[in-house]
């Protein structure tokens, strides 16, 4: 595919197409500036199956090429939901849809950016989260979990983010783990990456969580050499509702989401909407 000089490569995530308000930002906001202008979405478009596919469906006739990956609400079955599939059964449709709306998903090629900024692979990845981000003074999973449920911090998650077939979440998580890890290596070294995730791929932008008990439901100690382990150029995540640009070990992380209305009103919250990830500003 040609690009102009202008085209450009846009990440935003938690979208949160259920409120209203959220669903008039989609509509205002996320518009290309050039025919050639790609986005990656980083998850929570939704919770309801056709909520996930009036997203995309309008981004991907707004935008060259959509790139997508889950978050955790996409997976969540609400009883509401005509679509009641759980667990890896519902990724799998979520992913079928997409293709058919001929978005990019974790299950597809990683298309390469030749605009400018470029050449880079653009990697979306499916992860999860394995309880690892636990609270420091717990020894396990089992500690930490009960330590959120003590201060009522408990993520929506635990009753309505089915695993299934996997026994546990974090069973599922470590199989995407290894998976993906496979795909990376596989990659052409030559290429930088820019990995999308929902999650963040390292614990410190947890750090600044108003509920640290949270942290446990927001990725995976597996991931946190990933940045510097591969050829990687950005790493764009969501999730925290915290949009706004860190840097470890020498990489760029940028937290892409929009977040909930009550969230992005506040006094102060930085201004939403997509954030440029090539070329740099």
């Amino acid at each position: 595919m040609q690009h102009r000089e202008n085209a450009t490569l846009w990440a935003v995530s938690d979208l949160h197409a259920a409120f209203s308000d959220n669903r008039t930002l989609v509509e205002r906001m996320l518009r290309p500036e050039s025919d050639d202008d790609w986005l990656v979405v980083a998850g929570d478009c939704g919770e309801m199956a056709h909520d996930i596919e009036w997203v995309l469906n309008l981004l991907s006739g707004r935008y060259a090429k959509v790139i997508w990956t889950p978050g955790n609400h996409e997976l969540w079955t609400p009883r509401e939901d005509p679509l009641q599939l759980k667990g890896v059964e519902r990724y799998d449709h979520l992913v079928e849809m997409c293709r058919g709306l001929g978005v990019v998903t974790p299950e597809d090629p990683y298309p390469v950016w030749t605009g400018p900024g470029g050449p880079v692979t653009v990697a979306p990845l499916f992860l999860l989260y394995d309880y690892s981000f636990r609270v420091p003074e717990a020894a396990g999973k089992q500690e930490s979990l009960d330590l959120a449920y003590k201060s009522g911090v408990v993520c929506s998650d635990e009753f309505m983010l089915h695993p299934d077939p996997y026994p546990t979440r974090d069973a599922w998580c470590r199989a995407r783990v290894k998976a993906t890890e496979t795909r990376l290596a596989e990659a052409d070294p030559a290429l930088p990456l820019v990995l999308v995730n929902h999650y963040p791929l390292v614990r410190q932008p947890t750090d600044i969580l108003r509920y640290p008990e949270f942290a446990q439901w927001c990725g995976t100690e597996l991931t946190a050499d990933w940045h510097t382990r591969f050829s990687v150029h950005t790493v764009v995540y969501g999730h925290l509702h915290i949009p706004r640009t860190t840097w470890y070990d020498g990489v760029r992380f940028e937290e892409v989401s929009v977040g909930y209305p009550r969230e992005w009103r506040r006094p102060g919250h930085p201004e939403v909407g997509p954030r440029r990830i090539l070329p740099r500003s």
